[in-house]
């Protein structure tokens, strides 16, 4: 398992599609985001129309280790992109409409961390390769409202235990990608930059 992660537009999508194709054959893309808007469809659809037209998508956020365990077979990698916003849609799954102050934070993350120990035992017995894309969230100012505070804190912690059990940790800074544990089998020019195209670097179908 490969975990890539970096700030918003740091290259991390280039890099996570270019390891999770490695010499080629098909590849499972796992796309987390929901579509909420009309400029969120607009990007989706874009996203959708870059990838190669023989990659499979799979769009959706719950129970992600038994669509890895029915597809890993199949192909020769499996992308998912990102958990960060896994993270998001398993955390409103719970709490609903409830208010942040009213949040049951320690039953959310446990629901959270349980489907993330399923997905890392899916990924550790997958034969394909399997590449996950997060966002380092912990490096600007502490959050003023609760939620994000909480938010930010699950997906820190959420980030540590996939980078303990990943062979492979990138992190992605200005485009330049950084081996943090492991590192084999990365996709670098001759002077260290990612392969760079004309496309948007996208989480999930949003912007990266």
């Amino acid at each position: 398992m490969m975990l890539v992660t970096g700030g918003a537009r740091s290259g991390k999508s280039r890099l996570a599609e270019s390891l999770a194709a490695g010499h080629g054959g098909t590849v499972l893309y796992i796309a987390t985001a929901r579509v909420t808007d009309d400029e969120m469809a607009l990007r989706v659809e874009k996203h959708r129309a870059d990838r190669p037209a023989h990659w499979l998508t799979w769009e959706g956020h719950r129970n992600l280790d038994r669509v890895i365990r029915d597809h890993a077979d199949r192909v020769e990698g499996v992308l998912l992109e990102c958990v960060t916003t896994l993270i998001t849609n398993l955390l409103f799954d719970q709490a609903g409409a409830t208010p942040p102050e009213a949040m049951d934070f320690t039953a959310i993350e446990d629901h959270i961390a349980g489907q993330i120990e399923a997905l890392i035992t899916a990924c550790a017995d997958a034969r394909c390769r399997v590449v996950l894309v997060t966002n380092e969230l912990g490096m600007g100012i502490v959050p003023e409202n609760l939620l994000a505070r909480r938010f930010r804190d699950i997906a820190g912690r959420v980030n540590q235990r996939l980078a303990a059990a990943a062979d492979d940790v990138w992190l992605v800074v200005s485009g330049i990608p950084l081996p943090i544990k492991g590192g084999n089998g990365h996709p670098l020019g001759d002077r260290g930059e990612i392969h760079h195209d004309n496309r948007s670097d996208n989480l999930g179908g949003a912007a990266q």
